[in-house]
């Protein structure tokens, strides 16, 4: 019981695991992108969540990130900890106290402490992982024991690095799928938060604005 408990239970297959683009994920993020990959009405929503959800005073660790990690400002932190693939990237976000570099797609051990971080994000990451069983383990072991993982996404993506899971599902679809990941490997049943904004129409432009898409799990 012991061993079963320390196993992640696999929700995908090898296919579903398989990318477009198969190289080094540190290939394609070695230049820094200092653009933002969502729209400004996803970042507020985003914010205002984690006004609402993170208490001050917690160490919250921003995986997969960039130079921004949508944090509030007024916020009083114990400590923000950043990881991702681009060191010019992570340099900049000047909310992190540390940071370091891995690729999730290669190992899924996370270098930090049983039950040494609050609260866990993922913003715009998860549809790139191609282990994602075995991280979801790995997030629960570092939370602590009313510790949350946060994972936001929308409908937006760099398709050739996005595994078949992700490419080939509805937007419907992912949300079951993460929801399945989480449930099956040390999270309780999450709580899903979907925000949909009416597309502006004027004389120059249609805009449709970024769907909200936000998964909320505390441990077992």
């Amino acid at each position: 019981m012991f061993i079963k408990n320390l196993v992640a239970l696999e929700v995908l297959n090898n296919y579903q695991r398989e990318k477009l683009d198969e190289s080094n994920d540190e290939e394609f993020y070695s230049d820094p992108k200092f653009v933002y990959h969502l729209d400004a009405n996803f970042r507020q929503n985003l914010s205002d969540l984690y006004e609402r959800e993170i208490d001050n005073y917690s160490t919250v660790l921003d995986l997969m990130s960039s130079w921004d990690s949508y944090l509030p400002k007024a916020k009083k932190y114990k400590q923000v900890i950043g990881h991702g693939l681009n060191k010019q990237e992570l340099e900049k976000n000047k909310i992190f106290d540390s940071f370091w570099i891995q690729n999730f797609n290669l190992s899924q051990q996370i270098p930090l402490e049983k039950e040494s971080v609050d609260y866990c994000l993922m913003v715009a990451a998860w549809q790139y992982l191609q282990y994602p069983e075995n991280l979801t383990k790995e997030i629960a072991r570092i939370l602590s024991r009313k510790g949350k993982i946060i994972i936001a996404f929308s409908n937006r993506a760099f398709w050739h690095k996005a595994p078949n899971i992700w490419t080939s599902s509805t937007e419907e679809g992912r949300v079951k799928y993460v929801r399945k990941v989480l449930i099956s490997n040390g999270f309780n049943e999450p709580k899903i938060i979907k925000k949909f904004t009416e597309p502006a129409l004027n004389i120059f432009n249609f805009f449709n604005k970024d769907p909200f898409y936000c998964l909320i799990a505390t441990k077992e």
